[in-house]
């Protein structure tokens, strides 16, 4: 008796080592070793690499390939080397490689922690959505009822085909009394619209505009855009000047509005970390940063790895921010709602 309760206890018995947790069997097999601290140098040096790489984002320049903005646009995608060092430091059994860890790791929580948890609130008086619906989407008519099935009272779209847009037009009618499409991007509402015309972002052609919406917390200046595409290439690197420039273009004109209240939807081809787009994200809000649950990614719909898809406030309160369910474009749609 007194030896199978010595067994249950655990007073020493070798079984009791053998049944033990696999934590405190793997830490009691690094007893006595000393080449914990002389293996995985190599997986240290790597995760300092990781963390500085984070820390000095935006000291990475622009001037080659636009690398800096690269960096930017997948900056919280670093996080995923966490876990893989981790695994192989634990497999070299080495505790510098796991000590070293712990500096990326705490870097990553504290740029990118908040997002990772649920900070969005019930309530709300104006429910806004945005949807690059992708100028070769097969079923706009559908795409477009979806998109309205959020609930949203005032919606963007961008990406407009000149032939499509009677089709996305018809398909709202119902649902949005007023609309106005300017160039490839248009902008529905349940509420009246007035003083709407094109936005110039110096590109030769309209793919931004602004509106005037009269909601029930007053008047709100919405701004509809759509930023010109980045490409990333093995002899240009990536390549964002026309984004750039328009991108400045509109943080003046949001700069230059006299409402106080001021709501930007839309495709911006960037993510707020993306210092490019600063002209326009110092001076506003993003609801998903503010009121949303994760990162909120919206592109490509396939396997989202971006937020590129913005709404962003000044002047209001955002209190939830989501993204809606993939329709047929490579993009998601996303929602948000706001208070004064």
């Amino acid at each position: 008796m007194a030896q199978a309760y010595k067994t249950e206890t655990g007073n020493g018995n070798p079984e009791d080592r053998r049944t033990g947790t696999p934590a405190r069997g793997l830490f009691r097999r690094w007893r006595g070793d000393n080449r914990i601290w002389r293996r995985g140098i190599a997986l240290a040096c790597f995760a300092v690499l990781i963390a500085l790489l984070m820390i000095l984002h935006a000291q990475i320049p622009n001037r080659i390939g636009n690398l800096g903005s690269l960096a930017e646009t997948f900056l919280p995608w670093l996080g995923v080397f966490v876990p893989v060092i981790l695994a192989l430091a634990i497999w070299r059994r080495s505790a510098t490689a796991l000590i070293a860890l712990l500096l990326p790791t705490v870097v990553w929580l504290n740029l990118f922690g908040g997002l990772v948890t649920d900070k969005s609130a019930g309530g709300g008086d104006l429910t806004l959505a945005t949807h690059n619906v992708n100028a070769d989407n097969p079923d706009p008519a559908g795409t477009a009822k979806e998109v309205a099935a959020s609930g949203a009272d005032v919606l963007a779209l961008q990406e407009l085909p000149l032939g499509k847009v009677s089709a996305y037009e018809q398909a709202l009618a119902g649902t949005y009394k007023y609309h106005s499409v300017q160039g490839t991007v248009g902008l529905w509402s349940k509420y009246p619209m007035s003083d709407t015309a094109p936005v110039d972002t110096r590109l030769g052609w309209t793919r931004a505009m602004r509106s005037t919406v009269q909601t029930p917390m007053g008047a709100v200046a919405v701004y509809v855009a759509h930023m010109p595409s980045v490409r990333v290439k093995l002899h240009a690197g990536f390549t964002a000047n026309q984004r750039d420039n328009s991108a400045v273009a509109l943080g003046e004109a949001i700069a230059h509005e006299r409402g106080a209240k001021v709501v930007l939807l839309g495709d911006l081809n960037g993510t707020m970390n993306d210092r490019s787009l600063k002209s326009i994200t110092s001076q506003m809000r993003s609801t998903q940063g503010a009121a949303g649950d994760g990162f909120g990614f919206s592109w490509p719909a396939s396997f989202p790895m971006a937020r590129i898809d913005q709404i962003l406030v000044k002047g209001l309160e955002p209190v939830s921010s989501w993204t809606l369910p993939r329709t047929d474009s490579d993009h998601l749609p996303i929602a948000a709602r706001v208070k004064p």
